[in-house]
């Protein structure tokens, strides 16, 4: 899947903002499991209950046990940073 990001930025702005965020963050990639930085997420944007969020990284749901920063370090992209894609459904079925 392409990222929106990857579209309107060319390649070589990517890399040196990846490395230049590397650069002032140096121990910064999160030591969240995948299963953390979701409930992070679902905080953050003030998901309901009911709701569901999944998470994937190259078109795969990862591990929840998975550290962040393992998911980084495989899957990061040649430009320095880790695109996940996310998909919710209704996992109650409940009208709105």
């Amino acid at each position: 899947m392409r990222s929106k990001f990857k579209d309107e930025h060319p390649f070589e702005k990517r890399k040196a903002e990846a490395e230049r965020i590397r650069q002032k963050y140096p121990d910064r990639i999160p030591d969240l499991t995948v299963g953390q930085f979701v409930y992070v997420i679902r905080k953050r944007i003030k998901l309901a209950p009911e709701k569901a969020i999944f998470i994937f990284v190259d078109e795969v749901l990862p591990p929840t046990a998975a550290l962040m920063s393992a998911i980084y370090e495989e899957h990061k992209d040649e430009d320095g940073f880790l695109y996940v894609s996310y998909s919710g459904e209704n996992t109650f079925g409940s009208e709105q």
